[in-house]
């Protein structure tokens, strides 16, 4: 059986336990019928037969990794019942499901990371050497017409009764440009590359500007706190986009429906992970980032959270290996 052939015919299937386990993932499977409950699990080991099947003839990865992802659902709630439920189904999402699809979407990560990179450094390397050519790279809008002060002076003006509402203020800013950088992959990824590297020529830029005018050292201080998760954040959106686009422009050995509706669901699980981190960052900024702290001070909260994040990403929700002699 070729590969079209077998996902044309085992697609209803899969599809339907998929919907099985939406419905359970909402309220747990009592909100299932009993005879629901027995097709859930007739459908279990079928989905698991055709990923043994599918392993053994080498199907494309993607179909793999759809299928995969299916049967440990499946499998949480034919073994484990009811208790992948609720919260502990959230708690999952973020100890394993996201840091998980982040490793295996890394070569995604890795080209918005080095595209921002490269744009930061352009941007930084022309306007240090010529400020006057920020306005032919940069909107004239977000230029700071007169740089008399730090960018922790400019920023955080407010008091701090006010953080409540700035935080809210960041963090629905933050989430709407990676949704635009997430939202290019209509555009064949096109759109997503312009979002990240305008991002990266904004920092640059912007950096220089900060550092003609001597408060190059406090502006990454003042950047460094949030701006770690936030740009992070940034290149996970961006990384979306581009699997999502990928779904379409290089479909591999599936249907194009197929790879889309795949990469889809993959890009679904990092957007979510990305809004979540990105309140994080929004919290940081809105209350840590105003008070006047030493740069020092800032630059080690950066530090910090630049460990945290290679240690989340890097480990979380790595299945442990079983020994050979298992």
């Amino acid at each position: 059986m070729t590969q079209a052939t077998f996902l044309q015919r085992r697609s209803p299937s899969w599809e339907r336990l998929e919907e099985l386990l939406d419905r359970a993932g909402r309220r747990g499977l009592r909100v299932l019928l009993p005879a629901e409950v027995v097709e859930l699990g007739k459908l279990y080991r079928q989905t698991t037969s055709d990923l043994a099947y599918a392993r053994g003839r080498d199907y494309d990865a993607n179909a793999l990794a759809y299928l995969n992802r299916l049967v440990a659902r499946a499998h949480a709630y034919v073994y484990g019942g009811a208790t992948q439920t609720g919260w502990s189904r959230i708690g999952r999402f973020f100890t394993h499901t996201f840091p998980a699809e982040f490793r295996r979407s890394f070569a995604y990560f890795a080209i918005c990371t080095a595209l921002t990179v490269v744009c930061s450094i352009v941007a930084y390397v022309v306007v240090r050497n010529h400020p006057a050519l920020a306005y032919a790279l940069l909107p004239s809008q977000i230029i700071p017409p007169d740089i008399s002060k730090s960018l922790h002076d400019s920023n955080f003006a407010h008091s701090f009764s006010e953080s409540p509402a700035m935080s809210s203020m960041i963090i629905t800013n933050n989430i709407r440009v990676t949704f635009m950088a997430f939202a290019g992959c209509v555009t064949l990824g096109l759109g997503t590359i312009y979002i990240i590297a305008f991002n990266g020529l904004m920092l640059g830029g912007l950096g220089a500007l900060f550092t003609n005018a001597g408060f190059g050292y406090d502006f990454w201080a003042t950047v460094a706190p949030h701006g770690v998760i936030e740009l992070t954040a940034i290149q996970i959106s961006g990384a979306a986009g581009l699997l999502a686009a990928a779904g379409i422009v290089f479909p591999g050995r599936l249907q194009r429906g197929d790879a889309m509706r795949i990469n889809a669901q993959r890009a679904a699980v990092l957007i979510a992970g990305v809004a979540c981190m990105l309140i994080v960052a929004g919290t940081i900024e809105g209350y840590f980032s105003p008070r006047r702290l030493p740069p020092e001070t800032r630059i080690a909260m950066g530090a910090l959270t630049t460990i945290a994040l290679l240690g989340y990403f890097g480990f979380a929700g790595r299945e442990k290996k079983k020994s050979a002699a298992a």
